[in-house]
């Protein structure tokens, strides 16, 4: 390192940037490629930083480690993450951002097309869906 430069640490991630569905008809891989993604597009995770080992992830979800491994190859693929020999996964330098609005929003739809299938199906009106999605959002 030259003088004058500082060495940043890359942040290790933990375990709890993932959350799972057991009881979702959307395969747990598939979840935890889309919270990434979403992650990533939102700011949340950087260039750099560490991913948690697939052996931690498992253990925390209680989901089978193949399951850990199937997500991170099909986004080191994707170019979100990058495996460093020795060090295990970070999220790559050159990630393909969503950081624009319509972007980010996109990522969203797949959600809101189930939760709007939903509503559809319990017959309940555009108008009680978005007032409880706000309040959800709101933290209420």
């Amino acid at each position: 390192m030259t003088p004058g430069m500082t060495h940043i640490k890359p942040r290790q991630l933990g375990a709890e940037i993932f959350q799972v569905s057991t009881g979702s008809s959307e395969p747990i891989y598939r979840q935890l490629i889309e919270q990434l993604r979403r992650l990533q597009a939102g700011g949340q995770i950087v260039a750099g930083d560490a991913m948690p080992s697939v052996r931690d992830v498992a253990s925390e979800l209680g989901v089978n480690p193949m399951t850990v491994s199937k997500a991170y190859s099909m986004l080191e693929a994707e170019g979100l993450l990058v495996r460093r020999r020795g060090l295990g996964m970070e999220v790559a330098a050159q990630a393909k951002g969503h950081s624009d609005l319509a972007s980010r929003l996109e990522l969203l739809r797949p959600s809101l097309e189930r939760i709007a299938l939903e509503a559809s199906q319990l017959e309940l009106d555009a108008k009680s869906v978005i007032t409880l999605l706000t309040s959800i959002l709101k933290g209420k």
